[in-house]
């Protein structure tokens, strides 16, 4: 079972369970494979206060999953595709109409979605070919600003980069290779080393890479020796929220508030549920207790996003470099008549202040790549980070 951000929910295995007990909808199991549209919704046959389980006790993957299924339930309607003609008109009514009802963002945002509609819709045209109709499409949902929503095509796929491209990247993998050499480590998809001065460094650039518990046992123990460890996650776009939750819980010692996540309960923009809250839960294996420096740039979105602001709330850590890309709404996946995909945000996640973390986190100290250090070789935000790690030794 697992929870991606860049795919949207999917439920894996042999079916979604709670207390080991399969979950069933109107007595029919849930699907092993749930891969969420708004056209589908399940109307549970229990009332939230009666699930089987404490929700605020749930680990956060579990939360988000339950939070997801409630999600679908709570609605009472959807947009029905079967309506709409397979036509420019019916697919962007369609998509208008799906974002309208599900999106999350629109008041945080800021964002007159009737306004656009009346925009788009005078430009569509009934004798349009795909590509100008993908072309229209794409540039109304980049009007959201949203890197989690996308439509895909047999063709093209649709994206807003802006949240990294416009800028500094603050990362060079030249300059990676030179740190790493070629005698580093490699567990699950983190490469580490214990560099010269006894700090260690482990690079982590995928949260969808492979990261079991006995991979971080290893690298914790491997690297308990130094005096401090850089967790650099720059350019790591996301992945498994599974991952981020088992990383996080190796630095803390105790159940900590890192946020909250709400789903929409109705077609309003503003009908949100109540904030559930979500917990980094200390792991009951190996932990590590001295100084961390996590370093970030633009280009850490969704799950990192996530994995830097449960950091934040941990002992002993502080995050370097720029601030993160953002991408903090959970993404859902649909579909309009001709069959193209469209992804989108649908439940917002906020930090423990509650606060809103979908345009990034902002680091505790803010420091970008300088051209001098890299004509000379030298990453500044590790160099930094040692700085730091040598510093919190000595006192």
């Amino acid at each position: 079972m697992f929870l991606n951000r860049e795919k949207g929910l999917r439920v894996k295995g042999k079916g979604l369970r709670v207390n080991g007990k399969r979950l069933r909808v109107n007595g029919k199991r849930v699907p092993s494979t749930l891969h969420p549209s708004p056209f589908t919704f399940y109307r549970l046959p229990f009332t939230f206060h009666r699930l089987p389980f404490t929700f605020h006790r749930l680990p956060l993957t579990l939360h988000l999953i339950i939070c997801t299924l409630l999600f679908f339930c709570l609605l009472s309607s959807c947009v029905k595709i079967e309506e709409y003609p397979n036509n420019p008109r019916g697919n962007f009514e369609v998509l208008w109409k799906i974002l309208d009802e599900h999106y999350c963002f629109f008041q945080y945002k800021e964002i007159d979605w009737n306004k656009i509609y009346t925009e788009y819709s005078q430009r569509i045209d009934h004798s349009m070919n795909n590509e100008s109709l993908f072309m229209l499409l794409n540039e109304m949902l980049q009007e959201l600003k949203d890197g989690h929503v996308n439509l895909a095509t047999p063709f093209d796929i649709g994206r807003y980069w802006s949240w990294f491209e416009d800028y500094p990247r603050n990362f060079n993998a030249n300059l990676l290779d030179m740190y790493l050499g070629s005698n580093y480590a490699i567990s699950g998809g983190i490469r580490y080393k214990i560099l010269e001065d006894n700090i260690g460094y482990l690079y982590y650039k995928d949260f969808s890479s492979g990261l079991g518990e006995a991979n971080i046992d290893y690298i914790i123990d491997k690297i308990s020796i130094c005096e401090g460890i850089i967790i650099d996650v720059r350019d790591n776009g996301g992945g498994l929220l599974s991952n981020v939750e088992k990383l996080a819980a190796r630095f803390v010692n105790e159940k900590t508030l890192v946020g909250y996540i709400q789903h929409k309960t109705g077609k309003g923009h503003n009908d949100f549920s109540q904030p559930f809250a979500r917990y980094n839960e200390p792991s009951s294996r190996l932990r590590y207790q001295k100084p961390v420096v996590v370093l970030t740039n633009r280009s850490c979105y969704s799950a990192t996003n996530d994995f830097v602001n449960a950091m934040r709330y941990c002992p002993n850590v502080i995050i370097v470099g720029d601030k993160t890309g953002g991408g903090s709404g959970l993404p859902f996946h649909s579909e309009i008549p001709n069959g193209w995909s469209v992804r989108f945000s649908a439940c917002p996640v906020f930090n423990a202040e509650m606060q809103q973390i979908e345009f990034g986190i902002e680091p505790d100290i803010h420091i970008d790549l300088l051209k001098k250090d890299l004509n000379e070789g030298k990453d500044t935000l590790i160099e930094t980070a040692r700085s730091i790690l040598k510093a919190s030794g000595r006192m």
